[in-house]
């Protein structure tokens, strides 16, 4: 598991890239120190879970966990929730999570949803924790694939159970039912069938934890089809605690036996249901006399829709006759299983349920759109919107200020997100868009009003002003139900849609072929040969074999996955299927050769393609085979149009051997700098990828889906925790071996913009918070230390005449070593009890610093200086010094960076210009420093009263005097009291610096009346 954690990089750093062109040398650096940070940028609605749990001792405490982005704990009935899994499981695909009775603070999570769709996530073992989730262990099981469920001995939580369904895509024998009884310190298979049927659930009986029900599957996953059933499967039980089992079959389906679910009451410890696919006979079985007998109490049809996908079922441990099933919709019977009503769910898609014990009213259940908590038996849930879990497929970008991301939604609408508040202080304000869960979804290029997606491989064009979304199917032909061969066209669920970087008209799009359109759809010419693999073997298959029919398009085999342009050659056109091929067209599409990489074993997913913004020759593909049961990492190069081919992932450079690559992308900046996302995370290469280093820090452990290198930033999509972003890109674009040699660097700052947003609190975790995540509105600067400085360290900004703007200090940090952390920053004249509201830190390695644009605020008083918070400064050039105070036999050291500012382009639209910012500068500055005056005045004067406190004689006069001026200065401390001089200086210095404006005639004016005013009474 040490892959897993941070790790030292070797980061190799090469000169000008061009394709030849290898490492010239090699840098260590320490990744930790390297502090950059992604936010999190939503939506906070939540994804889909398949595991819940709740505590019975504490009934506003519960716990779920989500198909591929980890585990979440609530201790307010679900009104909050915060990630308890991140940076501590190195997996975020979750099964199922137990918490013991008898000790609540332990906990045991089997990774690996049981709900193996197509895109389902691996496991990596069993987990637990002994402090409510405050620490996690790995207790084993690592290859133990999915796992269905973990059941604690109430009575003794060293004693666990695991069904382990295993590995999903080919045969391994780490499957079946396992037990440890020394707290997950070794294991034993107590329940074992063959190498390719598992255990999706077992259950214990209520007051006999002996007594354990299992249920056996045989459920496999290939691209090309779900398995689902087999002779093999079936329930079992066993009363001496696993040490030996029985197969129960009075009553029960006795032929082909798919997936499972069982539940027994508390209520009636000898009340046994069981949900069960089966052919014939699948329907909900229930049995009395713990076993023994079964019969089948309902076979509605709806209680076991896509089995491998649902099947959930829970008995309330209060009333042995209420029972819940789930598939699409989420049902209740009162009756014992007879007959089921609907019960409304704040989605669909239903996936586990758990009730407390002692509260029959007290649930939570689990389903695609998230979690929901009930106290009420189901009449009320809590809502999804605070969970930010949700499956994105991919990300595109567009070219509005600040830019939207775009993406699809897992059985949820697409997604328009800004990448900034549109609205000064208010929650991401995202919308839907046209197409559908599976996307992708794409702005035009020149006008984002236009959008264009693909719903299930069904293409769209969305005007947003209209809100009219036009349909221009590519063979309109249905594509639900149909196995491949009977299709026109084989389009998969998620189809590849490609917008040519040369022309905002053409757009591409992929079946077995790709499909070109110069008219936005209505028109559409097919523009390759099948460029597929198309092996025969798979295109007659009914997906959902051998009991439940599921043909939805997931496993359409031999089709386009990857279309991709050259942004620098036109018609120069890349495409990846999903069953191996790599094909390109240096002549817009009149001829195609075959150039998959010879040593890429066949029948994987090649799921991205990244022509090199920097060589027409140069390619890199992603391909995933872990859907073929091949975990490696595939991550190729080529730069000669596919002549050749470099494998960049070999399992021994960085990316581990078993972490399955999903998307590579090249810096647009500087060429051979690449960044991978993976099953389990984000690397990095500097030497075009002969060398990968973990590229982590706070993002948590979920499969990255795509990346979009827009505007210096990094953005992401991801399987299971949403949006994010990494901003500025600056420090990882310049870095090189100068630079690592270095005592120390200060980076170029980025053009910054004059933007006016309130940032949300962001954590130190930064993705605790259900809300999109902003970083502080200003300039980011970003210096490096090779060693934390003994000496003070000083950053100045400078305007262009040389003048200083502000002046930041961090306290030194002597011996304290690479972890070495500075005090807040402070005002370099401020006293040094009163820190900022920003930290200017000097620890070893990147330190990144937020200058909120602004000057110096009024001084409070005659002792207290001004702070932050003053009049922004006007859009032009300045300047950053960084300075380090001498220490001993340190040498002082300084560096001094450009700096540009800008307006925020949508306040130059409206109207405001450069020279209307200068004239509000001014003014703000003329105000401000009224406001410094009347605070200074007011401050002498109570310090005078103070001092001649009970005075007789002259000083009882000054002190009448004094009384009169501060009449006229002080608005009495009553709520709605006159307000006199500091009020009214105050109000209007409040007036003109919440926006970039035009300072009206009538400020001007008061401020003038304001100053003759006060300077009376200073006199």
């Amino acid at each position: 598991m040490s892959r897993f954690r941070s790790l030292i990089a070797v980061i190799v750093i090469a000169g000008s890239f061009a394709p030849s062109v290898q490492a010239q040398s090699t840098t260590q650096f320490d990744n930790a120190h390297f502090d950059l940070r992604y936010r999190m940028v939503g939506p906070a609605r939540g994804g889909r879970v398949t595991t819940v749990m709740g505590v019975p001792s504490e009934p506003r405490t519960f716990y779920m966990g989500v198909a591929s982005g980890g585990l979440w704990k609530t201790t307010d009935a679900g009104s909050s929730w915060i990630p308890i899994s991140d940076g501590k499981i190195p997996v975020g695909s979750m099964g199922s999570i137990d918490v013991s009775i008898s000790n609540p603070n332990i906990i045991y999570v089997g990774t690996g949803s049981d709900d193996i769709r197509s895109n389902v996530s691996t496991g990596r073992g069993v987990y637990k924790s002994t402090d409510a989730g405050a620490t996690w262990s790995f207790v084993g099981l690592r290859d133990a694939g999915q796992i269905g469920a973990v059941r604690i001995d109430p009575t003794n939580p060293d004693i666990v159970y695991v069904a382990a369904i295993g590995n999903a895509f080919t045969t391994n024998t780490e499957r079946g039912v396992f037990r440890t009884r020394d707290g997950g310190r070794t294991w034993a298979k107590v329940l074992y069938l063959s190498d390719s049927t598992g255990a999706a659930d077992l259950e214990l009986q209520p007051g006999h934890p002996n007594v354990i029900y299992a249920g056996m599957w045989h459920g496999v996953r290939k691209p090309w089809t779900i398995i689902s059933g087999a002779r093999e499967g079936g329930l079992y039980k066993s009363i001496d605690g696993g040490d030996h089992w029985s197969k129960l079959t009075n009553g029960l389906p006795s032929d082909l036996f798919g997936k499972s679910n069982i539940a027994v009451t508390a209520a009636n410890p000898d009340r046994v249901y069981a949900l069960i696919e089966a052919k014939p006979g699948g329907g909900l079985y229930r049995s009395d006399d713990a076993g023994e007998h079964w019969s089948l109490t309902s076979n509605n049809p709806q209680l076991i829709t896509r089995p491998f996908y649902y099947v959930a079922l829970a008995a309330d441990p209060t009333n042995a006759d209420v029972v819940y099933g789930g598939a699409e919709n989420f049902y209740k019977s009162t009756d014992g299983g007879r007959t089921f009503r609907t019960l409304r769910t704040p989605h669909g898609d239903n996936h586990d349920m758990w009730i407390n014990p002692h509260d029959g009213n007290v649930m939570i259940q689990a389903n695609d759109g998230g979690a929901n908590v009930s106290l009420d038996g189901g009449a009320t849930w809590s809502t999804q919107e605070n969970q930010p879990t949700s499956e994105i497929y991919s990300v595109a970008i567009d070219n509005q200020f600040p830019y939207r991301l775009y993406g699809a939604q897992q059985d949820n609408e697409t997604l328009i997100v800004p990448s900034l508040p549109l609205n000064s202080g208010r929650i991401a304000e995202w919308r839907t868009g046209p197409g559908c869960e599976t996307g992708p979804i794409m702005p035009n290029i020149t006008n984002p009003d236009t959008v264009y997606a693909s719903c299930k491989g069904q293409f769209s064009r969305m005007s947003l002003r209209t809100g009219q979304e036009k349909q221009y199917w590519v063979g309109a032909q249905s594509l639900y139900g149909s196995p491949p061969s009977d299709l026109i066209y084989r389009f998969q669920r998620v189809s590849p849609l490609e917008l040519s970087p040369h022309d905002s008209h053409v757009i591409y799009y992929g079946s077995q072929y790709v499909h070109r359109t110069r008219d936005e759809g209505v028109t559409w010419e097919r523009i390759s040969p099948d460029l597929t693999a198309h092996d025969p073997r798979y295109q007659a298959v009914v997906s959902g074999g051998p009991i439940t029919r599921d043909v939805t398009g997931e496993e359409v085999y031999s089709t386009l996955y990857a279309i991709r342009e050259s942004p620098l050659q036109k018609g120069l056109i890349w495409t990846g299927s999903n069953d191996g091929p790599v094909y390109v067209t240096r002549d817009n599409g009149k001829t195609w050769t075959n150039v998959t990489p010879r040593d890429l074993p066949p029948g994987g997913r090649v799921q991205t393609i990244e022509p090199s913004p920097h060589h027409a020759g140069s390619a890199y593909i992603a391909v995933y085979r872990y859907l073929v049961g091949d975990f490696a990492p595939y991550i190729y190069r080529t730069d000669d149009y596919g002549r050749s081919w470099t494998r960049l992932t070999d399992g021994r450079n960085g990316i581990p051997a078993d972490d399955p690559t999903r998307v590579v992308r090249e810096d647009p900046v500087r060429a051979g700098l690449l960044y991978a996302g993976t099953e389990f995370g984000m690397f990095i290469s500097f030497d075009n990828g002969g060398h990968w280093s973990p590229f982590q820090f706070n993002l948590p452990v979920t499969p990255i889906t795509d990346i979009n290198i827009h505007d210096g930033d990094m953005v992401l999509s991801t399987q299971g925790r949403a949006f994010w972003i990494m901003d500025d890109l600056a420090p990882v674009r310049d870095w090189n071996d100068g630079i690592a040699s270095s005592s120390a660097h200060l980076f170029s700052p980025r053009t910054s913009y004059r933007l006016h947003y309130r940032a949300n609190p962001v954590s130190d975790r930064g993705n605790s918070s259900s809300a999109p995540e902003y970083p502080r509105s200003g300039a980011m600067i970003d210096y490096y230390f090779a060693h934390a400085p003994e000496g003070a360290v000083t950053l100045e900004i400078l305007d262009a005449k040389g003048n200083v703007v502000r002046s930041f200090a961090s306290t030194a940090t002597p011996n304290r070593g690479a972890d070495a952390t500075s005090e807040a920053v402070q005002e370099e004249d401020a006293p040094r009890r009163r820190p900022a509201a920003t930290t200017l830190t000097s620890h070893q390695g990147l330190n990144r610093f937020i200058w909120d644009l602004t000057y110096p605020g009024p001084r409070q008083s005659a002792t207290r200086p001004a702070g932050g918070g003053g009049p922004e400064a006007v859009p032009g050039a300045y300047r950053v010094r960084l300075t380090v105070a001498a220490s001993g036999a340190t040498q002082a050291w300084s560096a001094t960076r450009p700096l540009v500012l800008k307006p925020d382009p949508r306040v130059t639209r409206d109207g405001v210009t450069i020279a209307d910012m200068r004239e509000q500068f001014d003014h703000n500055m003329r105000v401000r420093n009224l406001v410094t005056d009347v605070n200074v005045a007011v401050s002498r004067i109570r310090a005078a009263q103070a001092r001649l406190k009970g005075p007789t004689g002259a000083a009882a006069d000054t002190l009448q005097k004094l009384a009169a001026i501060a009449a006229k200065l002080e608005t009495p401390p009553i709520r709605y009291s006159e307000p006199q001089l500091q009020g009214n200086i105050t109000y209007l210095y409040g007036m003109t610096n919440g926006a970039d404006q035009k300072i009206g005639r009538d400020a001007i004016q008061r401020y003038r009346t304001l100053r003759a005013e006060l300077d009376v009474q200073l006199a």
